[in-house]
């Protein structure tokens, strides 16, 4: 989900840092590359990011946080994600703390090599356990983290399910991944995933009319409703029910979140295209996603 709260966090942050050091003061490639070798990544208290955040939005009364992890990212650096929400809506933002405590970036990390997509597609191939369509055998895996609860997700569909139709040689694989800041996607992933073990065809089905019905839906009629798009959807509901609430349902939407985390997914939607990581779905036209899984096609072989 996006908002205006990434710029705010931007503005906010960037205030916090001040200005670049002057050059001549400034490390060389060498201190820096010694500097990233050498330092132990350092983890920011929970107390130290709250502090932080009520520093930066304590003067809005309207915006308030969760912070969701604090973990390391990579040498020199803890990543922090956090919920924000305001009454324009909820959404992750992720940034990270050098390791001395005093300096916060903002960005996206992304791979970086000869073949840089190759260890999240490796893990995706090894991991993926989702409802899915097309060949197996295909040189492209398509691989959606989508939340049933979220607009964003639902806004989606009309494009991913425009790019499956134009590629038929392609494999697509759905991923339960509910974000906790939703008061309902937990139990609609549980029912996702009771619905696709009995029939692969009513998945689609069932995912379709939940996003569908997703303005109606609440933490209160969750299960009630859920359980008439499963009836609707071809298998029994109060089966589905049932089984949506055993400890091994749970556990396998617990992997398939656990999945999505190892491969950098923190909002819903996230395509991985042969472990390409695609976000803002909606904002992609159409022949650019057809192009990347062209592509993804051609390297394959």
């Amino acid at each position: 989900m996006r908002s205006s709260l990434n710029f705010i966090l931007v503005l906010m942050l960037l205030s916090a840092l001040g200005a670049a050091q002057d050059a001549a003061t400034r490390p060389t490639l060498k201190e820096r590359e010694r500097a990233s070798t050498s330092a132990s990544t350092s983890l920011p208290s929970e107390a130290t990011v709250d502090s932080f955040l009520q520093q930066t939005f304590g003067y809005d009364k309207n915006v308030t946080w969760k912070i969701s992890s604090i973990k390391p990212s990579m040498p020199g650096l803890a990543e922090v994600t956090v919920v924000l929400a305001s009454p324009q809506g909820q959404q992750l933002s992720k940034f990270y703390v050098s390791a001395d405590g005093q300096h916060a970036l903002l960005g996206e990390v992304i791979p970086f090599g000869a073949r840089p997509f190759d260890p999240a597609k490796k893990a995706l191939e090894k991991g993926i356990t989702g409802p899915e369509r097309g060949p197996k055998d295909s040189s492209v895996t398509i691989v959606e983290f989508g939340d049933l609860q979220c607009p964003a997700c639902k806004a989606a569909q009309p494009p991913i399910e425009a790019l499956v139709a134009a590629e038929p040689n392609a494999r697509f694989v759905f991923q339960n991944f509910p974000l906790e800041m939703h008061n309902w996607a937990a139990k609609g992933a549980a029912y996702a995933d009771c619905v696709g073990r009995v029939s692969n065809d009513a998945f689609w089905k069932f995912v379709a009319k939940t996003y569908e019905s997703q303005s109606d839906i609440t933490a209160e009629n969750a299960d009630e409703k859920l359980t008439a798009i499963a009836d609707a959807a071809g298998v029994k509901g109060s089966d589905v029910a049932a089984c949506s609430a055993k400890p091994d349902t749970k556990a396998r939407v617990d992997a398939s979140l656990t999945l999505g985390k190892a491969v950098d997914v923190n909002s819903t939607p996230t395509l991985f295209i042969n472990g390409r990581k695609i976000g803002n779905i909606t904002q992609i036209p159409a022949d650019t996603l057809k192009g990347l899984v062209d592509f993804a096609s051609q390297q394959g072989r």
